[in-house]
């Protein structure tokens, strides 16, 4: 395997779930080999200040990786501004990189299979992430190892610098590109799940997330992410404690693989991918996505007919 791709870790206030996160990292057979670079957000009011603290003593416990690199913000960046700004930061200076948050516990095989594919696709313009955890679903009569899906993951991913200098923070652009060129259903999981009201949220400043805008950037690029068969990654963060999380056994439960075989596949996007996706964000969808979603199949049906008549 060439060069290890750096990892970048963003905490905060979270210090059960960073010593998690940080242990689960630290059995990584390539922990010993990789370096680690840990943003540490600053305090946003000083009810955070003791949290904040203790997080930033954990992280010096011990030796995670064979480098630890801390970076202390000396304000409050959020979460957003602290990803965008470290992950351009590491990505930018090494080529590649490995992005984790502090409530994800990895799989010991994570880092393997993230250097692993890293390496076997920097070339391929078109994947423009690989991600480590995959939702709890099931296909029919199909077990890949590896897939491909045109939506990013953002629960334990690595990227490249090519890939990612296509991000577009200008929220106002995507959304009017995504509109105007008529991809606002395939957008939306095939009309399965809101993302548009995402970006809208972004714009109206009612929301203030990264991971829509690196959706839509990918999206319009027609970029594709390598999912793995199996999650590698489990979220623990579902129990009302992180920024944009609330609760759920969903994820909290999710059993992890401890290894799963890697071996480059065809860049493309099958449909008995695409079907399954679709239902996964069926299901995720809130309850005014019903309507949404009605909208959507009727837009569909007329256009359609539409079409028939010519």
């Amino acid at each position: 395997m060439e060069h290890l791709a750096p990892i970048v870790l963003f905490v905060y206030k979270r210090p059960e779930h960073t010593l998690q996160t940080l242990e689960s990292l630290h059995q990584n057979p390539l922990s010993g080999q990789s370096s680690l670079y840990i943003f540490a957000d600053a305090a946003k009011s000083d009810q955070d200040q003791a949290s904040v603290n203790q997080v930033r003593e954990i992280i010096r416990q011990k030796q995670w990786c064979k480098e630890v690199h801390i970076i202390e913000r000396a304000h409050n960046f959020g979460l957003a501004k602290n990803i965008i700004e470290g992950v351009t930061q590491i990505v930018q200076q090494f080529g590649k990189v490995i992005v984790l948050e502090d409530d994800l516990v990895v799989s010991s095989s994570f880092l393997h299979y993230m250097n692993q594919a890293l390496q076997a696709y920097q070339h391929q313009a078109q994947v423009m992430q690989v991600s480590g955890h995959v939702p709890p679903i099931k296909f029919n009569n199909y077990s890949p190892d590896t897939f491909f899906y045109n939506k990013i993951a953002t629960w334990g991913w690595g990227t490249w610098a090519s890939a990612w200098q296509q991000l577009n923070t200008d929220t106002s652009y995507l959304l009017e590109q995504i509109k105007t060129t008529g991809q606002t259903i395939a957008f939306n999981a095939d009309g399965a799940y809101d993302f548009i009201a995402h970006l809208e949220a972004n714009i109206q400043g009612t929301l203030n997330t990264w991971a829509i805008k690196w959706q839509a950037s990918v999206f319009l690029k027609q970029g594709l992410c390598l999912y793995p068969g199996t999650s590698l990654v489990r979220n623990i963060g579902f129990d009302n404690s992180g920024e944009h999380c609330g609760h759920s056994t969903l994820y909290l439960t999710q059993k992890i693989a401890e290894k799963i075989n890697f071996e480059p596949i065809t860049v493309e996007e099958l449909p008995q991918v695409r079907k399954v996706m679709t239902k996964h964000y069926e299901q995720l969808a809130v309850p005014p996505s019903w309507l949404q979603r009605l909208k959507t199949k009727a837009l569909v049906f007329i256009r359609g007919q539409s079409g028939k008549s010519h």
